[in-house]
C-alpha cells in the first residue's frame, strides 16, 4: 500500500557525513510527520528526528546541533544529513511516515527496512 526506502547508508570514518534519504511511494494522499529512528545491536530503536508537515523538528539530544533532517514534500522524500559522526552512532537507521491514504481518512504509519551506518576507522 505504501513503500518507504531508504539509501545512502554506509561505512564512514569518524568525523565524516553521510546523507540518508527515505522516498515514500504508493496510495498518498498527504503526509504528515516524517522521521529517523535507529537501532544500535543489543539495544532498542530510538528516535533521532522527526519533521512534522509544518517543517517543525525535534532532535534527541546526542545529534542535535551534528545532524539536520529535512523533507521534500512535493516528492515524499526525507532526507538525515549527518555531520561529525561518532562511532557511536553506528546503528540501522529506520525511516518512518504517517501516512493520510485517503482524503479525510486517518493517518497510518509506516516503516523501512533500514539502511546500515558503521562510522568506524
Amino acid at each position: 500500500q505504501v513503500q518507504l526506502v531508504e539509501s545512502g547508508g554506509g561505512l564512514v570514518q569518524p568525523g565524516g557525513s553521510l546523507r540518508l534519504s527515505c522516498a515514500a511511494s504508493g496510495r498518498i494522499f498527504s503526509i504528515n510527520a516524517m522521521g529517523w529512528y535507529r537501532q544500535a545491536p543489543g539495544k532498542e530503536r530510538e528516535l533521532v528526528a522527526v519533521i512534522n508537515s509544518g517543517g517543525s523538528t525535534t532532535y534527541v539530544d546526542s545529534v542535535r546541533g551534528r545532524f539536520t533532517i529535512s523533507r521534500d514534500s512535493w516528492m515524499n522524500v526525507v532526507y538525515l544529513q549527518m555531520n561529525s559522526l561518532k562511532p557511536e552512532d553506528t546503528a540501522v537507521y529506520y525511516c518512518d511516515a504517517w501516512v493520510v491514504t485517503i482524503p479525510g481518512g486517518s493517518d497510518f504509519r509506516f516503516w523501512g527496512q533500514g539502511t546500515q551506518v558503521t562510522v568506524s576507522s
